[in-house]
């Protein structure tokens, strides 16, 4: 999973022809941890049709603050440099899958 900044968020999340899932985390957030393998998995499957990255809310307030995330995890989907979905704490692939074909 590829990590993004406040720095290169335009770039990498607001510009990309694909849809991006971006997974707000923190170091000492047990539940980020958790879902972690998850988001790798995802990534790997939606290969191609979704882009995953993560952005440390801690070393990246600006966007953090920019979107109005509060709560770690927040999965935040974007699509054609707008947030489209918006998703908060842990789950399992199942769920997250299902979630995310609405928007994909």
């Amino acid at each position: 999973m590829t990590e993004v900044t406040d720095a290169s968020f335009v770039a990498q999340v607001l510009q990309s022809e694909l849809p991006v899932l971006v997974d707000f985390t923190a170091d000492w957030c047990p539940p980020c941890r958790m879902i972690a393998p998850v988001l790798d998995a995802v990534a790997a499957q939606e290969a191609g049709r979704l882009r995953v990255v993560s952005l440390d809310v801690d070393r990246n307030p600006e966007t953090q603050r920019a979107y109005g995330v509060l709560s770690m995890p927040t999965l935040m989907v974007f699509r054609g440099g707008r947030p489209v979905k918006s998703m908060v704490g842990a789950r399992a692939r199942s769920r997250l899958l299902r979630e995310l074909a609405e928007v994909l």
